[in-house]
């Protein structure tokens, strides 16, 4: 794996879960990290786990599905670093309920942070890699937004809309040698998954060949690669981390 000495990487969503581990692991490759999230607490926590590590770390506190925070989390990261090599979009939310008695604003608010997030990002952090001609751009969805799932109407069509996104920057950004992939998890451990019960936990399990669960280890370990010289070549894709649940 190519090391991130001298990059410069933005992770949004980034003080728990799949995105804290993405940041752990970019900073543990060299890059210089910008983190954000909604909770302070939590950020300021993260900042702190990463100085650790000994690279350069940025903590900007931004709700991303506004269109004003999530440019002012890019302009930060330009003002501190003076570019961005790569943008991971990882923040997201779930507001589930069944189609009939889902409410609007559950509707709303996963649709403004997961999909509205993920394209208030991209744009503001265009310019600055059309400037530079080249980026790495790395958006997670999930195999929800390719196969649907009961009482996650908001959330598919948000992961979904996702995946289009990915595509259509891919075509848009290529000629300035900036691509834009997606990976899309399965089921994976995190503190979401640690309150299931066990027979929940099996019941999942059977749904996938390779028997386990996955890590956010090995989601971010995919990510990094996406954001490597080593998938230069790599772009408009969507590449799952599942465990061969979706084929």
């Amino acid at each position: 794996m190519s090391d991130f000495q001298g990059k410069v990487v933005v992770v949004t969503g980034s003080t728990r879960g799949i995105g804290a581990e993405i940041a752990r692991q970019f900073a543990h490759r060299g890059a210089s990290v910008v983190v954000s999230g909604r909770n302070q607490e939590k950020l300021q926590e993260m900042e702190r786990e990463l100085k650790e590590i000994g690279v350069p770390v940025l903590a900007v506190a931004a709700d991303v599905g506004k269109a004003d925070q999530a440019q002012n989390l890019i302009q930060q990261a330009i003002q501190t670093f003076g570019r961005v090599d790569v943008l991971v979009n990882n923040a997201g939310i779930t507001r589930d309920n069944l189609l009939m008695r889902m409410k609007e604003e559950e509707w709303d608010q996963v649709i403004e942070t997961n999909l509205k997030g993920t394209f208030n990002c991209i744009k503001a952090v265009t310019r600055q890699m059309m400037k530079q001609r080249s980026g790495r751009i790395i958006n997670i969805t999930s195999v929800v937004g390719q196969m649907g799932n009961a009482g996650q109407a908001n959330y598919a069509a948000s992961k979904a809309g996702i995946i289009g996104l990915t595509k259509s920057v891919a075509k848009e950004l290529a000629s300035r040698n900036i691509t834009c992939n997606a990976v899309a998890p399965g089921f994976i451990e995190t503190d979401m998954t640690a309150v299931l019960g066990e027979n929940v936990k099996e019941s999942l399990q059977a749904q996938i060949p390779l028997g386990r669960l996955g890590t956010v280890s090995d989601v971010a370990k995919v990510v990094c690669f996406l954001a490597s010289e080593d998938a230069a070549y790599i772009t408009g894709q969507v590449i799952n981390v599942d465990g061969g649940m979706v084929m």
